[in-house]
C-alpha cells in the first residue's frame, strides 16, 4: 500500500509555466486519492539551503528548498534534506516529475532507499537531453532505473520506448483540464480595454510562457502578416521568457507598429482569471516546434476557443485538422500568418461547429476521471514494485 509519496518537481505552482501547473495537478491528485504527498521543490525565491514547509489545503505538503549556484550542490543538499524528510515520515515510494534534475533525484533517492520510483516525462526533457549537448547518459541512467515511466502523450510514450530499445510498458497520464471552470462564456469588455485591446482588433492569443519551443518566432513574424491585412493584436497570458526579449527587440526595429501590439498580462495565477483571459481570444495559437501536449492548449479548447495549432509531440492526439481545430504541419509553420486570415475569415455557423467539438474533447479526453484511473495504474504498479 503507497500511504506516503515523496513527490519531486523543479518547478511547482504557483511558479511560471506548464511544467509547474502540471506538477501540482498531479500531486493534489494522488492526494484526492488518498495518498499522503511530500512535494520536494527546488526555488530561487529562498537562500541557498533554506527549507520553507506549507501544508496546502489541497493535501500535498510543500517543501521548498533553495537552490544553490550549481546543480551539483543543489543536489547534494537535496540528499540530505531528503534523507531527513525519510527518517521522519517513512516513505513508500518516489515521484520524480520531469526527467531532470527532478526523476534523476528521485530515482537516485528511491534507489538508494530500496524504494519504488516512478518518473514522469514531460517532453522538454526527453527531446533537449536526448541531443547534444543534453545529458543523454543521466537521461538513459533514469530511464533505465525506474519501476513505472510515465507521460502526457502516447507520441512521447513511443519516443521512450525508441530511447530504451524496448517497450517501457509506460502509462499515459493526460492533462486534465477542469472543464467547470474553463468555461465559454462572454468576452469581458471591460477586461479588453484594461489590458490595451483595441475595437476590432482580431485578438491572436497564447497562453502560458512564450519561448522558442512554443513557436516563438513564427508567432512574431505571423503577428507582422496579420497586422499588415487588418487590425490584430497578440495577447500573452503569461510572460515572454527572458532570454527571448532580445527576439522582440529585434522583431520591434523591424515591425515597431505590430510590436506595439504585443500585450503581455504577466504570470496569472487564479485558474478562474486564467479563463476570463483566454475568453478574449478570437483565436487562440499553439505552434510549437517540439511539446508535449500543453495544458494551455486544452484548456483554450475547453473555452471554445478556435485553436490553430502545429503537429508537434502529441498535439494530434486531441486536435484533429478542421474538426476541432486547425492543423498548421511543423515544416510549414511559416504559413502561420495566412493559416490565421483563413480560419478568421470562417463563416461563423462552421466556426461554431468547430468550437463545440473542441471542448466535446476535452470533456471526452482530458477529465479528471481520466487522470486519475492512470493514476491508481501507476500506484498499483509501485506497490507491485514492478
Amino acid at each position: 500500500m503507497i500511504d506516503r509519496l515523496l513527490f519531486f518537481a523543479e518547478r511547482y505552482a504557483p511558479d511560471i509555466g506548464g511544467l509547474a501547473v502540471s506538477g501540482a495537478r498531479t500531486a493534489r491528485a494522488l492526494a484526492r486519492l488518498g495518498v499522503g504527498v511530500d512535494v520536494l521543490a527546488w526555488t530561487k525565491a529562498l537562500p541557498p539551503g533554506a527549507l520553507e514547509t506549507t501544508v496546502t489545503p489541497e493535501g500535498p505538503t510543500v517543501h521548498r528548498l533553495g537552490l544553490f549556484a550549481s546543480w551539483d550542490l543543489s543536489l547534494q543538499h537535496t540528499t540530505n534534506v531528503v534523507s531527513w524528510l525519510h527518517g521522519e515520515r517513512a516513505y513508500d515510494a518516489v515521484w520524480g516529475h520531469y526527467l531532470q534534475p527532478a526523476g534523476f533525484a528521485a530515482t537516485m533517492f528511491a534507489k538508494s532507499n530500496g524504494l519504488p520510483v516512478t518518473v514522469s516525462a514531460r517532453g522538454n526533457d526527453v527531446d533537449q537531453m536526448m541531443f547534444p549537448p543534453g545529458d543523454f547518459a543521466r537521461l538513459m541512467w533514469t530511464l533505465e532505473r525506474a519501476d513505472v515511466i510515465t507521460a502526457p502523450s502516447r507520441d512521447l510514450a513511443k519516443k521512450i520506448d525508441v530511447l530504451l530499445g524496448r517497450d517501457a510498458s509506460g502509462i499515459v497520464v493526460p492533462n486534465a483540464v477542469d472543464a467547470e471552470v474553463f468555461t465559454p462564456g462572454p468576452r469581458d469588455d471591460a477586461l479588453a480595454a484594461e489590458l490595451g485591446i483595441g475595437d476590432g482588433e482580431l485578438v491572436l492569443g497564447f497562453s502560458g510562457e512564450l519561448r522558442h519551443k512554443k513557436g516563438f518566432p513564427f508567432l512574431l513574424a505571423a503577428l507582422a502578416e496579420v497586422h499588415a491585412v487588418r487590425p490584430a493584436c497578440l495577447l500573452v497570458v503569461g510572460e515572454v521568457r527572458a532570454r527571448e526579449q532580445a527576439h522582440l527587440v529585434a522583431f520591434a526595429g523591424e515591425h515597431p507598429e505590430a510590436a506595439s501590439r504585443i500585450l503581455v498580462t504577466g504570470h496569472v495565477e487564479d485558474p478562474a482569471e486564467v479563463c476570463r483571459r483566454v475568453r478574449l481570444f478570437d483565436l487562440f495559437l499553439q505552434p510549437s516546434v517540439w511539446d508535449g501536449l500543453p495544458n494551455a492548449l486544452l484548456e483554450a479548447m475547453a473555452c471554445e476557443r478556435l485553436a490553430i495549432v502545429s503537429d508537434a509531440g502529441g498535439i494530434p492526439e486531441v486536435v484533429q485538422n478542421e474538426h476541432n481545430g486547425f492543423v498548421v504541419p511543423r515544416h510549414q509553420l511559416h504559413r502561420l500568418g495566412e493559416a490565421i486570415l483563413d480560419v478568421a475569415a470562417l463563416d461563423e455557423a462552421r466556426a461554431d461547429a468547430v468550437r463545440r467539438r473542441a471542448r466535446e474533447t476535452v470533456i471526452a479526453q482530458q477529465s479528471a476521471e481520466r487522470e486519475a484511473a492512470a493514476l491508481r495504474r501507476v500506484l498499483e504498479r509501485l506497490e507491485a514494485g514492478s
